[in-house]
């Protein structure tokens, strides 16, 4: 009888072991998960600010038409973009066209001192910041889960429940190379 009792007591302590190591693997993926949601809900105020840029500018700048397509390119391209390597690759273009563009209206004394564009600028900086401070948050959200499944004995439980790692949001090789200033 006690026999049966030791069984049972370390059955439901097993049991409840694997309930509370599951439960905290769901935790940090919803986690990582309304991080990306985060993202994107940053990332969608930046697409809606670039259109009123571009509409702002447009009429001082008939002679960059170019550079105003690769911004709507670029913006298009990133909306559509799935998954966190794709998006930060799509992102990387927009932010480079987006330099291509306040580099141009610095060449327009009008329209670097109209206040709707250095209103849509300070905007689109705060949310750069914004989207900066999101992406740090969900990589460190990913870290804690990959690492929480990757860990015995977790990893037990997270490869019986196919829990899978999740891709961090990193920067293209492009963006990490030095800039080289000229100032001759």
């Amino acid at each position: 009888m006690i026999a049966l009792v030791i069984i049972l007591a370390i059955a439901v302590i097993f049991i409840g072991w694997i309930i509370s190591i599951y439960n905290k693997l769901i935790k940090n993926k919803n986690i990582v998960k309304n991080a990306w949601a985060q993202i994107d809900v940053q990332l969608k105020r930046r697409y809606d600010l670039i259109p009123n840029l571009v509409e702002v500018v447009k009429d001082y700048m008939s002679y960059e038409q170019e550079t105003l397509e690769n911004v709507t390119k670029a913006r298009n391209m990133a909306m559509n973009a799935q998954g966190p390597q794709k998006q930060a690759q799509a992102e990387s273009m927009l932010t480079g066209a987006l330099k291509s563009l306040f580099a141009v209206v610095e060449n327009y004394p009008d329209l670097k001192a109209n206040e709707n564009v250095m209103k849509l600028q300070e905007e689109l900086t705060s949310t750069e910041n914004r989207i900066s401070y999101a992406r740090q948050f969900y990589n460190d959200g990913v870290m804690r889960f990959n690492t929480m499944i990757e860990i015995f004995p977790n990893s037990i439980i997270a490869g019986s429940f196919n829990f899978k790692n999740f891709e961090f949001f990193e920067t293209p090789e492009e963006e990490r190379k030095n800039v080289k200033v000229d100032l001759r």
